[in-house]
């Protein structure tokens, strides 16, 4: 194990690992930790009245910036830009140092992708649909995944060109001999391709109509979650698992087979939100197919990543990060397999647009991309010299987020299911209304023990005695043969 000198940068032999890591920006991690927790709080709570408004349509009904469409886009992009974008650039500045043997890119640059962020995307983003203008570039984009104005698009780009040199420039002059470890592969891919994928998914469907328009848009609502979101969770969950249980990755091998196959596939995904659509029926039995491919992959990186836990169930019992990220592991099973075959055609002609979908979507951006970085934070904050961290708090957040996002996820599914069945039916639309009053709210309460596991998880990074004031040194344990990969 490296032993860690805070704040100090030294001069590495190029054919000698040093057992000193190079200079870690522990302010950059708190930064983007703290805006990445209270971001996550105000983007659940407009997502919860989001919820609310089903049950209760007249509630906040007195303005336009308050109506349903535009607080679910406070709700959507909250969470993607402002939870989990800053949680994951929050690791990054824990990770990056240890696996290429350098700092980041710069420590100026550092703050200046904390403001470009999260004051030039996320604050802008929220305001400008609040307001709703109406000029091209400055109005809400009717695009899933996408509803930030277009001038907020040009900054996001803007954004992830300065991520890839903070995080994927350390990797390209790393000084050691040998390969990069799979966490590497999977943030220089997940930085790269989300900055080649983001333009044609929010500009493109503006300036080309109809289903051309549309099958853009899709592979963006996809290529956000498979080529970002992904990548960065895995790329924090292949390197929590070998550090906290001081044993290497089961497979070295599994893990780049998982790597270049969900890279293949994945881009290739998003048409299948457009099944029965206008778009060319060969696109969507292309995407239909590329949906079953990547659930055989996601068996593989579990079974990689469970692999790497046997033996271990008493230190995932103690170690609450590790059990984050072990659930979060779990959920990815849960919903890559659910996705698989909800894009079949027989299961997606009774499931589109039911709350089945949304159950979905929750388990995996609540489930498995939140459980795996809040372990992620969590993970990296025990390490902060001299701060504090309360693993009481933790282990409170872990099972009431736990509790709320099974009832959640349970009562959607069930919901939806009701939902397909009458509108299999001659029965009126009014009649699924009806019927789904009941799952709402039974969602609607499914949402408090979500925000109480929000609030318990801030507490547990804000209270609780400081450690010794040393960095406690981990990283990926790697096995002799596979030195430097």
């Amino acid at each position: 194990m490296s032993r860690l000198i805070a704040g100090t940068e030294h001069a590495l032999d190029a054919n000698q690992p040093s057992d000193i890591l190079p200079r870690i920006d522990y302010d950059l991690i708190k930064a983007h930790g703290y805006a990445a927790v209270i971001t996550l709080f105000l983007s659940a709570l407009a997502g919860l009245l989001v919820a609310l408004k089903l049950t209760m349509p007249d509630l906040l009904s007195s303005h336009a910036a308050l109506t349903w469409g535009r607080l679910r886009f406070d709700h959507t992009q909250g969470i993607f830009f402002g939870w989990l974008a800053n949680a994951f650039f929050a690791f990054c500045y824990h990770m990056v140092p240890r696996l290429a043997d350098r700092p980041v890119f710069s420590r100026r640059l550092g703050w200046v992708i904390f403001y470009i962020w999260n004051l030039g995307v996320l604050l802008p983003g929220w305001l400008l649909i609040s307001l709703g203008l109406d000029s091209p570039w400055f109005a809400i984009q009717s695009l899933e995944w996408a509803e930030f104005p277009m001038i907020v698009d040009l900054v996001v780009v803007l954004g992830l060109i300065l991520v890839c040199a903070q995080f994927a420039g350390p990797f390209l002059l790393k000084r050691q001999r040998g390969g990069l470890y799979i966490s590497a592969w999977y943030l220089i891919g997940g930085a790269v391709f989300t900055l080649l994928a983001y333009p044609v998914g929010n500009f493109a469907p503006a300036f080309i109509p109809g289903a051309q328009g549309a099958a853009f848009s899709g592979l963006w609502i996809h290529d956000a979650v498979g080529l970002f979101v992904t990548p960065f969770v895995l790329a924090i969950s292949y390197y929590i698992i070998p550090a906290a249980t001081n044993r290497p990755i089961y497979s070295h091998f599994l893990s780049m087979i998982g790597f270049w196959f969900l890279f293949f596939f994945y881009p290739l995904n998003g048409t299948h939100h457009y099944v029965y659509s206008a778009i060319p029926m060969d696109a969507q039995k292309a995407a239909i197919i590329a949906s079953v491919y990547l659930g055989m992959d996601v068996i593989l990186v579990v079974f990689n990543q469970l692999m790497s836990l046997r033996g271990q169930a008493s230190t995932v019992a103690s170690d609450v990060p590790l059990r984050f990220v072990w659930t979060g592991t779990v959920f990815y099973l849960i919903v890559s397999l659910q996705g698989a075959f909800q894009a079949l055609m027989p299961v997606n002609r009774l499931t589109h647009f039911s709350d089945w979908v949304i159950g979905h979507s929750h388990l995996a951006m609540l489930g498995f991309a939140t459980f795996v970085a809040a372990g992620g934070i969590a993970h990296a904050w025990q390490r902060i010299p001299n701060n504090r961290y309360s693993a009481a708090a933790m282990n409170w957040a872990y099972w009431l987020i736990t509790i709320g996002l099974l009832a959640m996820f349970t009562t959607l599914t069930a919901g939806g299911l009701v939902q397909a069945q009458i509108w299999e039916t001659t029965a009126p639309w009014m009649d699924s209304v009806r019927a789904s009053l009941a799952y709402w709210w039974i969602r609607d309460l499914s949402g408090l023990p979500i925000l109480a596991g929000f609030i318990a998880f801030f507490l547990g990074l804000t209270t609780g005695a400081r450690n010794n004031g040393a960095a406690v040194s981990t990283s990926p344990v790697i096995h002799p043969t596979l030195a430097g990969v």
